[in-house]
């Protein structure tokens, strides 16, 4: 799988440059960071059609910051929910793609980019499933900054209270929200110590190495807990002049931006 979902995770990237540099949108460092776990999940680990996105037996994906949409409208288009001519809309008038999450969309089961909300509904949805005995597995994706917001902390301390193994919380830790670093902003380290003393099954991984994700993300070998996945990744992830860079929280690529950054992507395509 791990070459495979590489490359979509590539041909997720491009879409979201190109996205934002067309429609002059924000949040493209957000988006390439998250850009490998959306591509190992939707690559393969999901129990999912994507010609029947409402199916009863899927696994359910909340994809909580939404404001970088572009990635999950993306990893969508290229896994087969809807044409990618249709992501030409994107921010348009009418639009269902619009510049945060939104579940008129094929595949989003919910609008977000309301910080701090997705948790508690995948948590919700979660404890559905074990009550009808489902096979469906639930993931909650949230950014580092979003886990300042109080209700999360809510819903992580009720999925354990309830042995939610059947949810896996991915956490996008870039270290870099809206106003500078997380450490500057509110710090949250030591995080996985903060879930252990919650009762949850805690996995560290590096969020850019597809193996190590698709085991942590596995929906095999659960432990009674529900499991979170510390991603530790890279804001602007692929693009030199992106990475670590608190500007592409908000930027959006000019022209020669555009064409720099598209050529490192392709250039990752042949080495």
């Amino acid at each position: 799988m791990t070459d495979s979902t590489t490359d979509l995770a590539r041909r997720i990237r491009l879409q979201c440059l190109h996205m934002c540099h067309t429609k002059r949108a924000s949040h493209l460092g957000g988006a390439f960071s998250v850009a490998d776990v959306l591509a190992v999940l939707y690559g393969g680990l999901l129990t999912a059609d994507p010609k029947q996105p409402r199916a009863p037996q899927r696994d359910r994906v909340f994809y909580s910051k939404g404001h970088a949409c572009t990635a999950l409208y993306a990893t969508l288009a290229e896994t087969g929910y809807y044409d990618q001519s249709e992501l030409d809309t994107f921010t348009d008038n009418g639009s269902y793609f619009t510049s945060h999450v939104n579940h008129k969309v094929p595949g989003v089961e919910l609008s977000t980019g309301s910080l701090g909300h997705a948790l508690s509904v995948a948590a919700g949805v979660a404890l559905a499933g074990k009550r009808r005995q489902a096979a469906w597995h639930t993931y909650a994706i949230v950014s580092d900054g979003e886990l300042d917001e109080g209700s999360n902390w809510e819903a992580i301390l009720f999925a354990p209270h309830h042995r939610l193994d059947n949810l896996t919380l991915v956490v996008d830790y870039n270290k870099i929200q809206s106003f500078g670093s997380t450490a500057e902003v509110l710090n949250l380290d030591p995080l996985a110590d903060k879930f252990k003393a919650f009762n949850w099954e805690t996995i560290e991984v590096d969020g850019h190495d597809h193996a190590a994700l698709a085991a942590a993300l596995s929906k095999q070998g659960r432990s009674g807990k529900p499991r979170v996945v510390i991603a530790h990744t890279v804001k602007g992830k692929g693009v030199s002049f992106m990475e670590h860079q608190l500007a592409w929280h908000y930027k959006s690529p000019d022209a020669a931006q555009f064409a720099a950054a598209r050529a490192e992507l392709l250039q990752e395509d042949q080495a």
